[in-house]
């Protein structure tokens, strides 16, 4: 083989070499974008434990309305991929939000039961979406 031949082979298998290294760096080791957005409501619905008694129904409701904004934004982002996970999630929140309301009228023990129940939903329907995106955002 001549010089000429032996360095067009070199330069042809190094720019495969690097279309190739350049196209799996495209893909496979990025994460969905409903994966933050996952992580965001996990936080959230964990900001609950972390409400400070003094701060009354108002800081249960600012709460409330972080739940639902990281809520819309995970299920928006995710709902192709995960429908029934992401309905579960919306119901919830909805129920959450719902009962939350009502406790501001009334502060029975019957409507703080519900609050309850309703909080214990949306952590159940979080956990849900958690284990079935857990292999594509881990």
């Amino acid at each position: 083989m001549s010089t000429s031949t032996r360095l067009t082979m070199r330069l042809a298998t190094a720019c495969v070499l690097g279309a190739t290294v350049i196209a799996l760096a495209g893909c496979g080791s990025s994460k969905p974008g409903y994966c933050s957005k996952r992580t965001n409501l996990e936080n959230s619905v964990k900001g609950l434990t972390n409400l400070n008694p003094s701060a009354g129904i108002s800081g249960l409701q600012t709460q409330v309305q972080k739940i639902e904004s990281d809520a819309s934004a995970l299920v928006g982002s995710a709902k192709s991929d995960f429908p029934s996970e992401t309905s579960a999630i919306s119901s919830a929140v909805d129920q959450f939000t719902s009962a939350v309301k009502g406790l501001a009228s009334s502060q029975t023990a019957a409507q703080i039961g519900k609050v309850a129940n309703a909080a214990s939903n949306v952590v159940s329907s979080v956990n849900s979406f958690v284990s079935a995106s857990g292999s594509k955002c881990s």
